[in-house]
């Protein structure tokens, strides 16, 4: 199991908000041991910028160090403005065409540059985006059948797939999408990423059609999930609540282009979100965040008249 850190209050609440800095770098790591060679970091960004053929800059000058932990995993929550470019980062860690490559800068992946999609990276996207024609099973086990998995391996590693992400299997394995809730399609394509174990998930508003209830369980299904995957995690959310309960750390993005206006580290989740959420420590943070993101939002503003 993961070793993703649960840390609560004395008054057994949500953890208080640290002061954050601006343009802060990445969470500080344990020195390595005399003798190891300290692992590359997961993911680097270095003055990264992104302008597309028609003249529109996405992103600029966007610089974060998500560095690998032994032990522990990562989760990464990414706010802002609708188009400051928080899913051009997904699709540049990715190797995603139009967004890669980057127009400036550097990203590299456990310390290489990328080139490209790769096994090591799986993607969850918030349209719905499962075979038609294929069932559940089916869905869930296409990465391993493009592995030359063997057909009763695949099956086996599906259905038990289709159990941790909370379907039933009997009643659900040899159902088609269009015969799939929204919720339960979106649980489709979380198990057919995870199956494959990659070392870094990349989501992209995967709850934002979801009615508030159903997004409230997917977000303490997927807490489980990767804590088990032990996997790092780029999430981007328009929902402050949503970050703050999942992350370990959140980047806020400014308005188009975007840049990386604060780096702050938030409090995991140490109970269920309905529960955690209805706190007055919870939302307090989600307060000053929100706060934060006017104030800083109103400067770049000013800044730009």
């Amino acid at each position: 199991m993961s070793t993703r850190e649960h840390r609560t209050a004395p008054n057994g609440g949500a953890k208080a908000l640290a002061a954050p800095a601006e343009h802060a770098p990445a969470l500080a790591a344990p020195e390595a041991p005399a003798g190891l060679i300290e692992p590359p970091p997961v993911v680097v960004f270095d003055k990264v910028s992104k302008t597309y053929e028609n003249g529109f800059t996405a992103i600029k000058d966007v610089s974060f160090v998500v560095k690998d932990i032994p032990g522990k995993m990562e989760f990464v929550t990414i706010l802002g403005p609708s188009g400051c470019g928080k899913s051009t980062v997904l699709r540049l860690i990715a190797g995603l065409p139009p967004q890669f490559p980057a127009t400036s800068g550097e990203v590299l992946i456990l310390g290489k540059p990328v080139a490209g999609p790769g096994a090591d990276r799986g993607m969850v996207f918030q349209d719905y985006t499962s075979f038609d024609n294929r069932t559940v099973e089916d869905n869930v086990a296409f990465g391993l059948e493009c592995r030359g998995v063997a057909r009763k391996e695949r099956r086996e590693r599906a259905r038990e797939w289709i159990k941790k992400v909370g379907l039933d299997v009997d009643r659900d394995a040899l159902k088609y999408p269009h015969q799939l809730s929204g919720g339960m399609r979106q649980r489709v394509a979380i198990a057919r990423t995870l199956i494959l174990r990659p070392r870094i998930i990349l989501m992209d508003e995967p709850f934002g059609a979801l009615d508030p209830t159903t997004r409230l369980k997917m977000q303490d299904m997927l807490v489980s999930l990767v804590r088990e995957a032990s996997a790092t995690v780029f999430f981007v959310t328009h929902s402050i609540e949503e970050a703050v309960y999942l992350g370990d750390r959140t980047y806020v993005f400014s308005s188009c282009p975007g840049t990386i206006l604060k780096e702050l580290p938030v409090p995991p989740p140490d109970f269920p979100a309905k529960e955690m959420q209805r706190q007055p420590e919870f939302m307090q943070i989600v307060f000053e965040i929100r706060d934060m993101i006017e104030n800083l939002e109103s400067s770049t503003r000013a800044g730009d008249e």
